[in-house]
């Protein structure tokens, strides 16, 4: 989490703007799609794209309405997944939304996502914290949608409100961060996996937020096994000295940088990750992510 609030003035290339990295009510951010898409055309963006948490439910609506306000829209997802006994997480771009085994992969990933929510509940009960997947799903009035989900920030919200934790850094550094309390997580797919369903549902894979990962020796083995086109360099959670770093691996794997402020919005009135348009990337960078498109014929239910 981070606590930046002011939009960043960065010298682009071109002076188009796009945040390559945010969430929304269909997986754990505050505001919806079409919220979203309106704070970046107010802040002066050229294009953005929606990122969820292994759905890509709320990208139909986040397009509509760029459409509307003249935005350029890139469909997006951050898929979770599993290597070096570390939570890895695969951006991909430009993917089709109504590609059907995607539709069906994805199901399938979130049904590991219910899996863990439910074995950190088990374990927030064995420490004494009493709260309830519905106290969760609740979303604080806004009850899950189908095709969206729950994560550790509403699991976070709810510590906070029954008096639990302090606040949200307060409840991921007591419980459930990785390696706190509460922290439990089931198999997962591996990076080169997603990777792969990427490139078939017509994306382009990223590896995201390579810092938060602590061991540039796994990003290498990432990199390399994925075979991912990108790296996102510039992140929040990244400093000067890891932008750097981060920038040489992209280079030495001669990949596309991006950058998005991984915004969820605020909670507590805290900014979760960073402020939407602080970090962004100019416009020749999605037009390389755009060529970069493996080409794939577009799938539906009917033709499995």
């Amino acid at each position: 989490m981070n606590q930046k609030n002011q939009v960043s003035k960065d010298t682009l290339p071109d002076r188009a703007r796009y945040d390559l990295h945010m969430h929304s009510t269909a997986s754990d951010g505050m505001n919806t799609p079409k919220e979203l898409v309106r704070l970046a055309a107010e802040r002066g963006l050229k294009g953005m794209a929606l990122t969820d948490h292994d759905t890509v439910a709320g990208v139909q609506e986040a397009a509509e309405e760029a459409e509307l306000v003249g935005l350029e829209f890139v469909p997006g997802i951050e898929i979770s997944t599993r290597a070096g006994e570390k939570d890895i997480h695969v951006l991909g771009y430009f993917v089709n939304p109504a590609d059907g085994l995607f539709l069906e992969r994805l199901a399938g990933l979130r049904g590991i996502r219910d899996q863990r929510n439910d074995l950190i509940l088990q374990r927030l009960r064995e420490l004494g914290v009493d709260i309830t997947l519905d106290e969760v799903k609740d979303r604080g009035g806004r009850p899950l949608k189908p095709g969206e989900s729950v994560g550790r920030p509403h699991m976070a919200d709810v510590l906070v409100r029954k008096g639990y934790a302090v606040d949200l850094r307060d409840a991921f550094d007591r419980y459930l961060a990785e390696g706190a309390a509460a922290y439990v997580t089931p198999p997962r797919i591996t990076p080169a996996q997603a990777a792969d369903w990427i490139r078939e549902a017509g994306g382009v894979p990223v590896l995201a937020h390579p810092g938060l990962y602590g061991d540039d020796e796994l990003v290498r083995e990432v990199i390399e096994a994925a075979k991912v086109i990108g790296i996102e360099v510039r992140h929040p959670d990244h400093d000067a000295a890891g932008e750097e770093r981060y920038r040489e691996i992209a280079n030495e794997y001669e990949l596309i940088t991006t950058a998005g402020s991984d915004y969820h919005g605020v909670r507590q009135g805290v900014v979760f990750h960073g402020e939407l348009g602080a970090y962004v990337v100019g416009e020749g960078v999605v037009n390389a992510l755009r060529s970069a498109r493996f080409p794939t014929e577009s799938r539906s239910h009917s033709d499995r």
